[in-house]
């Protein structure tokens, strides 16, 4: 059995679905009905972008709920969705439902945007290559992951449960498979969304030296 660790990263091609939203009810309709990629982009666009940014910042509907309607505590209600603990971006997609659903069943105050100011939903189509990048053990996997771009890093952290319902990360899964369990433990039990992406990186090389 081939007990290498292959490194794949990820590139995304972005598209307007021409769907908008300027309320709260508009944004649920509109959570209803797109594409599952969406969720993802929607979810994980500030963090992959912004990726050296004070950690646990706001997804898109978070933001735009918060800072264009003003609604704080449907906003905070967005934003505290415990992803880590989410196991499908259909899941992810009910729990934020949910929370808009509860919010207009409240009778809360429903505003409109500005006008140019609307919620736009966008899909991501999300293209999977390998890199040159094969680690053998523990401190080739570690060397590697300081080289590799961050949406390597992207890849193997957060496509695993969300996307393909997988029970953990790719670096615990091998690592468990290769009898590393303590260290495969201690990266499993990492909240990905506590720590800005660099911050992750650096966290996870600390685990594979184990200096942690």
């Amino acid at each position: 059995m081939d007990k290498t660790f292959r490194f794949f990263s990820e590139a995304h091609c972005v598209k307007l679905l021409g769907i908008k939203s300027r309320n709260p009810i508009q944004l649920l309709e509109g959570i209803k009905k797109v594409p599952s990629s969406s969720i993802y982009y929607h979810t994980h666009r500030f963090l992959q972008q912004h990726y050296r940014v004070s950690p646990e910042p706001p997804n898109d509907f978070a933001y735009w709920i918060t800072n264009i309607l003003g609604l704080r505590e449907l906003g905070e209600s967005i934003t505290s969705v415990d992803i880590i603990n989410i196991d499908s971006l259909e899941d992810l997609r009910k729990e934020y439902v949910t929370r808009l659903e509860n919010h207009i069943l409240s009778g809360e105050y429903i505003s409109d945007c500005i006008e140019g100011h609307e919620f736009h939903f966008f899909d991501c189509k999300t293209f999977v290559y390998p890199t040159p990048f094969i680690a053998k053990d523990v401190d080739e996997l570690r060397e590697d992951l300081e080289k590799v771009h961050i949406n390597s890093l992207c890849f193997h952290i957060f496509e695993p449960k969300l996307r393909y319902q997988r029970r953990e990360n790719d670096f615990s899964a091998w690592l468990r498979n290769i009898g590393e369990e303590k260290l495969a433990d201690q990266i499993s039990r990492l909240d990905p969304y506590a720590f800005t992406l660099e911050g992750l990186r650096q966290k996870i090389i600390r685990i594979l030296g184990r200096d942690d």
